[in-house]
């Protein structure tokens, strides 16, 4: 098994972040289009062959405007106008995991959520599929109470889609009021195609309606899930989201180094 660390965001210009992440010795990144898609193919064909070159693992975070589940139907096209911009450029970076924020539940039931997000996704998969892009839809577990996205939710839709999951262990917590069992987790995972899992991992603080905001990651809480991933042999991306995300994802992989 293997798990590999890197930060959310690689700087600017992307190709000098890899190479600064490379000489850290991190093997994973995530290229975050947190307020629009701003590659263009091209630019991210040229920032993939450096990854490939670096042996750095990518995924991309789709922008954080999107809501499937909106009541307004033009800001659930656009919805997915964003998710599917997020996967073309993905497939041209050679990033094969789409993480994103899918839904809110808003005033209806959590059925009807899920039931519009398990539609939108076959339909984005469709697309995916007869453009030929090496990509995986993964939505991402949510940390606040009112977002669509309890893993639960998510490990279900991925059965009947075949999607992805993006497993925040951060968001997990914050749901949970901070009550999170790693071994758990990690015992439930263990069950699904690592190949369709990506990971999330940081500090959080977090209120009655769940997260409030990343922190700096505890390293006895890190090592916490790090060995449960070990114990249950999951090989794993963990992409930190921490306000010091280097120096986190040097943490996280220094503590994977001296258990293993």
């Amino acid at each position: 098994m293997k798990i590999l660390f890197g930060p959310g965001g690689v700087g600017s210009p992307a190709v000098n972040g890899l190479k600064h992440l490379d000489k850290l010795g991190l093997e994973a990144a995530e290229i975050e289009f947190t307020y629009g898609v701003n590659f263009t193919n091209e630019y991210a064909v040229e920032v993939g062959k450096v990854a490939a070159l670096l042996k750095i693992s990518l995924s991309v975070h789709a922008p954080y405007y999107i809501n499937l589940a909106s009541e307004d139907l033009t800001k659930r096209k656009a919805s997915i106008k964003r998710i599917l911009d997020s996967a073309e450029r993905a497939h041209y970076l050679g990033a094969r995991f789409v993480v994103f924020h899918p839904a809110f539940y808003g005033k209806m039931l959590h059925d009807e959520v899920y039931s519009i997000v398990k539609e939108s996704i076959l339909g984005m998969q469709e697309i995916i599929n007869s453009n030929k892009w090496n990509v995986v839809l993964c939505p991402e577990t949510a940390g606040k109470k009112t977002s669509f996205g309890g893993l639960d939710e998510l490990l279900k839709l991925s059965k009947e889609t075949s999607c992805g999951v993006c497993v925040d262990f951060a968001h997990l917590r914050a749901r949970n009021n901070g009550i999170v069992d790693y071994n758990k987790a990690c015992e439930i995972l263990s069950k699904f195609d690592s190949a369709k899992i990506t990971s999330h991992f940081s500090g959080i603080v977090w209120g009655d309606g769940g997260e409030k905001n990343h922190i700096p990651t505890d390293s006895k809480e890190a090592k916490e899930l790090i060995t449960a991933l070990i114990k249950h042999k999951i090989s794993i991306r963990m992409i930190n989201e921490s306000p010091i995300n280097v120096e986190d994802s040097l943490m996280c992989q220094r503590i994977f180094e001296k258990i293993t």
